[in-house]
């Protein structure tokens, strides 16, 4: 995990008791051999592997401030400035807290003075405080990039050592199953596990660095913003229930696919790598139509983009754009750096800006809306049926791949350094 300078601070509550508090950053992911479906539900484990690219943290992000203290009486969550009520007794917050704490170590001073020594962490009540730079629960994995977070800010505040490789991620998993993957930066396999009893073999390992293929990009195009109308935990259970094709896919599918991707990622062949990312996607969405009753995650919009991004790459001639899209309508389109202008140009032309910030990147915008599009190309596009109409995409995000959490600088704080109470607002 990076260090981006932590400043030394001595934190003490109002009351005189000692505050220890660490600060950092998570990014999200997204998938492009999905997970759907819980082997088990208690240790929250997946049917199948999955694999993901984990996205930049400049541009997509969850902040997470935890602070320890016997000074509070109980333990506190707050979520986008909104207290959570009950939060101390949701058993995947628990399932973060008490498995990192069972990992800590003592802590030290400069001159070696034990602070405080492993057990009196369990005498502390915990506060925490997390917001996202994007959109909750409308399927960019922002419980992903909030719970590896949290168990990053954990890690850090109880020095916790970890008694295997990836022992985090497998406590992050049970959190939020994703959360696994986004404790690494690049391109992330999230490996099933199972032949342990408590699972502790489900955890996430780093398949290559961010900085193995940094041509990638992401265009993000937000669909919509709001909360999904079914919960990943809920769809997933009524598919493990009734979609015989998700047995199929978890049980013959994936295993080629992820050795496939995974080879081609490593190669920088991203034809190979575009194509299986949007097979998968698109057998993804089957399964949920396959459910009883059927789940709709993409809505008509996202259709539109499906066929957009089908007909640029015939008109390219090969594949430069490939779409995928997680539980929610949004759409995640990868490319390479040389072809996201073009792509992005497209993408504004059919779903056209409104209001402010439509684009999260000035530069991006503006080479966006001074690019031409090719004459053919608009005519192709044009006979998918999609006409421009602006308000149907809510944001267009541009990113690439980046780098897991970071240590952020005890002056980048979401808690009250002497009450340990929030101090973000939305």
């Amino acid at each position: 995990m990076a260090d981006t300078g932590n400043k030394k601070q001595k934190l003490v509550h109002t009351s005189g008791a000692p505050i220890y508090m660490e600060t950092s950053s998570a990014p999200t992911n997204i998938a492009t051999i999905k997970y759907w479906g819980k082997a088990d539900a208690k240790w929250n484990t997946p049917i199948n592997d999955s694999v993901s690219v984990t996205l930049n943290q400049d541009d997509l992000k969850a902040v997470t401030t935890v602070a320890a203290s016997t000074a509070f009486e109980n333990d506190r969550l707050w979520l986008n400035g909104e207290e959570e009520e009950g939060a101390a007794d949701n058993k995947r917050f628990r399932a973060c807290v008490d498995g990192v704490r069972a990992l800590a170590t003592e802590k030290k001073d400069d001159d070696g003075k034990v602070l405080v020594t492993k057990e009196d962490w369990s005498k502390m009540k915990i506060h925490v405080s997390s917001y996202n730079t994007f959109p909750t629960a409308a399927g960019l994995a922002s419980s992903a990039a909030g719970y590896a977070a949290l168990v990053a800010a954990l890690a850090l505040l109880f020095g916790a050592k970890e008694e295997f490789p990836g022992q985090l991620t497998s406590i992050a998993r049970q959190g939020s199953g994703s959360a696994c993957r986004s404790l690494s930066g690049g391109f992330v396999a999230w490996r099933k596990g199972g032949k342990k009893e408590d699972w502790s073999d489900s955890l996430a390992e780093q398949v290559a660095d961010e900085n193995h293929w940094p041509e990638i990009r992401a265009v993000i195009m937000v669909v919509s913003d709001a909360k999904k109308d079914t919960s990943s935990t809920a769809g997933m259970s009524t598919s493990v229930e009734t979609s015989l094709l998700l047995k199929h896919r978890a049980d013959t599918v994936v295993s080629q696919r992820m050795e496939a991707i995974e080879k081609a990622f490593l190669a920088k062949d991203f034809e190979t790598f575009g194509q299986l990312t949007m097979a998968d996607s698109n057998q993804f969405h089957a399964t949920c139509l396959d459910t009883y009753p059927p789940i709709f995650y993409m809505n008509d919009v996202s259709k539109s983009i499906i066929r957009i991004i089908h007909v640029y790459n015939k008109w390219a001639g090969k594949i430069q754009a490939a779409y995928t899209f997680d539980a929610g309508p949004n759409a995640v389109i990868f490319t390479l750096e040389e072809h996201a202008v073009e792509v992005g140009a497209l993408m504004l032309h059919y779903y056209p800006e409104f209001g402010d910030k439509y684009v999260n990147n000035p530069d991006f915008e503006k080479k966006i809306k001074d690019f031409k599009l090719d004459k053919d190309l608009l005519e192709a596009t044009d006979k998918t049926g999609r006409e421009p109409k602006s308000g149907e995409v809510k944001m267009m995000y541009y990113t690439s791949s980046g780098p897991g959490p970071q240590r952020l600088t005890d002056t980048i704080l979401n808690l009250d350094p002497t009450t340990g109470l929030n101090t973000y607002k939305k």
